[in-house]
């Protein structure tokens, strides 16, 4: 068979504001010669970086509020006292405003040149993103090659979301060029409101038990708004495609299929569940579609998928599509892409492969998704032609987290103990390998399919579980702004596939 090479051309791609015929602004792309290679001198690429973009997409300098992010993400145990106070809730409420500048002047679509590291679902897993700190980027992102491409879904499940949205929205600050971070379906008010569901792991309600109803509301409210503003694709080297969760269908006004400018049509600030007053359905539903979708399984794809578009209805409910072979192929030939690299479902060994070995399945969790105990959090490393899946043995062991009975915690008092397991520093001793039984099993996976079937809710009913919870964060948000001065808050093959579980 004949090898089809990828090699990188010389062309970039610019996206820039233009006007349609109706004089509707909108962003466009334009293909030009200004590529890079990645032997050129960092220097150059720096300056060259700092001459073609806004002066308001800089980045910032360390000051004393990064510093103490910094601090904590390297020592967490020895921040315990800080993590429960309000200086950490003014602190993330100033990361996520200055964020939003950056996050906002982004297009909803980023072109970017490897290498890159790409990581799949966070969910409020610290001890995983620390496996992938002292691993990937030990001197630091910035004397670390290449890009850091973070697939979504930063928030819910996991007991530290406050503390991996802090860190990762620090680093945003500091180094826009070097870190991505994408939208998922987790990054809207719906599902990191639907306290119902996730219960004291939902972000709301670590933000009300962390900081009280008054501020935590605020800090939910303020976090989200610098998700509204997050881009919801990125294109590696122009051939590989990264998303959350997959494709999005072609609108019917598309005569040229170009998902791509689609993408960059939805505005630049977008609630999507809920949509804000001034998105249309066709910019609310390409954005769904890029957070939602997931590759159709084989019975999928000889019941539901339609044989002439490629896409059907996903298990998800609500309006949320699976794309199949033919989607997948149609939108690589037409963009002229290789691969589709996104997160949104689980899988044990941290990166799944489907639909031919063309979409890469990426989760960077090993927790909180009854995947076991020997689960592993991966990532991928995309350097020009190569692919290289990088995961977290589980014989791993980090530092800082303990079990109820560890023995480094016997000198605690009960009250420290508790703030430890308020940041998820202590959590409950799992059972082992040699003692886990088929009766605690069967009484796992009973609850872990109530929700599975709590997740297949519609859109709909998630907005109406978390209504009275936007509209209250919203009342409050000029409670704290008033102060501000006095504050200073600035988813198969049939063997490979049937363990993805939905996320």
């Amino acid at each position: 068979p004949k090898v089809k090479k990828h090699q990188l051309n010389s062309f970039a791609v610019d996206v820039s504001e233009g006007e349609s015929k109706c004089g509707k602004r909108r962003q466009v792309l334009t293909p030009q010669r200004t590529k890079i290679g990645r032997n050129a001198s960092i220097a150059t690429a720096n300056a060259l970086a700092q001459q073609q973009h806004h002066q308001s997409n800089q980045g910032l300098p360390h000051d004393a509020l990064t510093t103490r992010i910094m601090d904590m993400f390297k020592d967490p145990a020895g921040s315990v006292h800080y993590l429960n106070s309000e200086s950490f809730a003014k602190d993330v409420i100033t990361l996520s405003r200055r964020a939003q500048n950056i996050l906002g002047d982004e297009p909803r679509c980023l072109f970017l040149q490897s290498p890159s590291y790409v990581f799949g679902d966070i969910h409020g897993n610290l001890e995983d993103l620390h496996f992938f700190s002292d691993n990937i980027w030990r001197l630091g992102m910035s004397l670390t090659a290449g890009t850091f491409v973070f697939l979504g879904d930063y928030v819910d499940r996991g007991k530290s979301c406050l503390e991996c949205v802090a860190y990762l929205l620090a680093m945003k600050c500091l180094l826009p060029y070097k870190v991505v971070l994408l939208r998922g379906n987790h990054e809207t008010r719906d599902v990191n409101g639907w306290e119902e569901h996730y219960g004291d792991r939902s972000f709301i309600a670590q933000c009300r038990n962390r900081f009280g109803d008054e501020i935590g509301y605020l800090v939910w409210e303020e976090v989200n708004r610098a998700f509204d503003r997050m881009p919801l694709s990125a294109v590696i080297d122009q051939d590989i495609f990264c998303v959350h969760g997959g494709i999005p269908r072609a609108t019917a006004d598309n005569l040229n299929n170009n998902r791509i400018q689609e993408i960059l049509s939805v505005p630049k600030v977008a609630g999507i569940n809920p949509p804000y007053d001034h998105e249309d359905e066709i910019s609310q539903r390409v954005s769904s579609d890029c957070i939602w979708s997931d590759p159709a399984s084989e019975d999928q794809e000889q019941t539901t998928v339609n044989v002439h578009t490629g896409f059907g209805d996903s298990l998800r409910g609500g309006g949320a599509i699976c794309f199949g072979h033919k989607a997948v192929t149609d939108f690589l030939k037409r963009h002229d892409y290789s691969f589709i690299m996104r997160a949104h479902e689980a899988h044990a060994e941290g990166v799944a492969v489907s639909k031919g070995a063309r979409v890469f399945t990426v989760f960077s969790t090993s927790k909180d998704h009854n995947q076991g105990s020997r689960a592993m959090a991966g990532c991928i490393l995309v350097d020009s032609e190569k692919l290289q899946v990088i995961n977290r043995s589980p014989a791993y062991k980090n530092q800082y987290v303990h079990r109820r009975d560890s023995v480094s915690l016997h000198d605690l008092s009960p009250r420290e103990i508790e703030m430890r397991e308020r940041v998820g520093l202590v959590v409950e001793k799992q059972p082992s390998m040699e003692t886990f039984d088929e009766e605690e099993e069967d009484e796992i996976e009973g609850e872990w399919e109530d929700m599975e079937d709590d997740e297949c809710y519609t859109h709909q009913q998630r907005h109406t579980n978390v209504n009275s919870q936007h509209d209250r964060s919203r009342r409050m948000t000029g409670i704290m702004e008033e102060d501000e001065d006095t504050s200073d808050v600035d988813d198969e093959e049939i063997e490979k596939e049937k363990r993805l579980t939905t996320v």
